[in-house]
């Protein structure tokens, strides 16, 4: 599997399926399965089983997880959805953004 560009809290943009489109941030990364998920992003209802923590049960919403190959990380700078390069930078890799250079 290859290493992932997409961490919890960046904002990525669906280019597939469903919520094409949609701008959200990432709640979870997942780089064992390759697979993000995304607030409000593939929301799918399933159903609870009462719990100490959960009396009620019933049906819940939650987000499923989705391929990292259908989301591309959003530049912070030029606020366009981007594929990431990289660069050292003070012997740290750092980020950087294919459309206009910027570094995050």
């Amino acid at each position: 599997m290859a290493k992932m560009n997409v961490r919890k809290g960046d904002t990525v943009e669906v280019l597939s399926g469903k919520d094409k489109g949609v701008r959200a941030e990432v709640i979870k990364a997942m780089p064992a399965e390759g697979k993000v998920v995304v607030r409000g992003v593939a929301v799918v209802k399933k159903a609870q089983r009462p719990t100490q923590a959960n009396q009620e049960g019933g049906i819940v919403e939650k987000e499923a997880a989705i391929d990292v190959s259908n989301v591309a990380l959003v530049c912070p700078s030029c606020d366009k959805h981007t594929r990431v390069g990289h660069d050292v930078e003070d012997g740290k890799k750092v980020r950087v953004c294919k459309k206009c250079g910027a570094k995050f």
